[in-house]
């Protein structure tokens, strides 16, 4: 009954079902009913005009893709279903109705005990706590293991969004906000690599984001400009006619156009929220100043986010083809083409610079080739043990979006005994400590630079 319920309310979707969630806390955070109630479908609005933008983006991109691959002779037996098929088999799982008091529950003690000061409100993508389980499950044969699993995600994420609330309000404009997505978690392996690209004086001293482009190039870095180079680009290698591959290029021209747009909804939004729950907050837990976890497409402004991404998709697909010359992957990038799950954790640690974004996510791709294939039988067998999708015999379905990739696979194989992943969790871990330490220096640079 409860899972029923619980299942129902998920259906509605996050347009629905996150602005309610908002509303009720506004409420609680004492702002009035009227502000409340607008703040909530404001922010609904917002989702749903960031959903059918980034639908008619992965419209857009997906049948090119498809075409790049058949002109380039690829044939790869894992289809990659993308997350909402991925979470419709995560909500499957017999035990998943579990996860949201987990995640309710480790979150205000940590409150508490001011381990965190990051109050996550997006419950919605409690289901990716759910994936990682049933990964770590399956590949373990212990259930018991799974949650644990995934009890150090939410840790790890509530962690991480304290440390990138800075960071990420100077890139959206929007404060008291943070992002508790699992995709976070893939900044604490980005960041020494940042480290390295700050030690090359070009890279160093590059400012290069969408303002700094369209000064240094004109018109060609504006958003429509560049989408219609990009998107025409992209349609011409994969053998489109003239006309089609201009009305490609005028698509994500107009995609690209529209996200900002869209994503000033967001902080229209949210600031109220943020606002009424910082004067509650501070009235019950003094002298702190405690930030909203929310999911990722409020960054969704920033047009450097979306010329990577597209610059990404050859890419992703020349390496999908080599990797399965050599055996190491088996999928083709198709409901996740336009990747940015690996884009967002780049942006933040690059801090909206351009180059290295491209460069951090060209780096970390094939971690997602790998290990979305290498869950891909897991995935497949969990698919057919809840029926949620009817894959056919002698084909496999993953999702090569499949977030915080190394994290995923490193747990599932350290609860297995592979001394390989438990190596590989080790440097993960290592590198989280870095990170939240070596941020913290460089925001104080800064300050003292500024």
């Amino acid at each position: 009954m409860l899972t029923n319920i619980v299942n129902y309310i998920l259906n509605l979707g996050a347009a629905i079902f996150l602005p309610i969630i908002m509303m009720i806390f506004g409420l609680i955070m004492k702002m009035k009913p009227r502000r409340a109630i607008i703040a909530g479908i404001t922010l609904g609005i917002a989702f749903t005009g960031m959903s059918l933008v980034l639908g008619f983006m992965m419209d857009t991109i997906s049948p090119v893709s498809t075409d790049l691959a058949k002109s380039t002779g690829l044939d790869l037996n894992t289809v990659d279903v993308g997350w909402t098929a991925m979470s419709a088999i995560a909500w499957a799982w017999p035990y998943a109705i579990l996860m949201f008091p987990i995640q309710l529950g480790i979150n205000i003690v940590m409150m508490i005990f001011k381990w965190t000061d990051t109050l996550n409100v997006d419950l919605w993508n409690v289901w990716g706590k759910i994936f990682t389980a049933t990964m770590v499950a399956a590949i373990s044969g212990n259930m018991i293991f799974g949650f644990v699993a995934a009890i150090i995600q939410i840790f790890l994420e509530l962690k991480l969004a304290d440390i990138n609330q800075k960071r990420i309000q100077e890139i959206t404009n929007i404060p008291g906000v943070t992002c508790t997505h699992y995709m976070t978690l893939q900044c604490s392996l980005m960041y020494p690599i940042e480290k390295l690209l700050d030690k090359i004086p070009a890279l160093r001293n590059s400012k290069l984001d969408s303002d700094m482009l369209k000064d240094k190039i004109g018109i060609f870095g504006e958003n429509s400009v560049m989408g219609l180079i990009i998107g025409s680009f992209l349609a011409l290698i994969a053998g489109y006619n003239v006309s089609d591959t201009l009305n490609v290029g005028m698509k994500v021209a107009t995609a690209l156009v529209l996200f900002p747009m869209v994503a000033k909804l967001f902080m229209q939004s949210l600031s109220p929220i943020s606002d009424a729950a910082g004067d509650y907050m501070k009235n019950k837990f003094k002298d702190r100043e405690i930030y909203i976890g929310m999911d990722w497409p409020f960054m969704a402004g920033r047009s450097e986010l979306w010329v990577v991404a597209i610059i990404l998709v050859p890419i992703e697909l020349g390496l999908s083809f080599l990797f399965a010359k050599f055996g190491w992957s088996t999928i083709i990038p198709l409901a996740g083409i336009v990747n940015v799950i690996v884009v967002v954790p780049a942006m933040i640690v690059a801090n909206g610079n351009l180059i290295k974004m491209l460069i951090q996510s060209i780096i970390f791709t094939p971690a997602y080739l790998i290990v979305s294939s290498k869950f891909a039988p897991h995935v497949t067998e969990l698919a057919r043990q809840v029926g949620t999708i009817d894959v056919p015999a002698g084909q496999n379905i993953s999702y090569f979006g499949v977030e915080a990739p190394i994290f995923r696979w490193s747990i599932s194989g350290l609860f297995a005994g592979d001394f390989v992943a438990i190596g590989i969790f080790a440097v993960f871990v290592i590198c989280v400590i870095y990170y939240l330490k070596g941020i913290r220096k460089d925001y104080i640079k800064e300050e003292e630079n500024a």
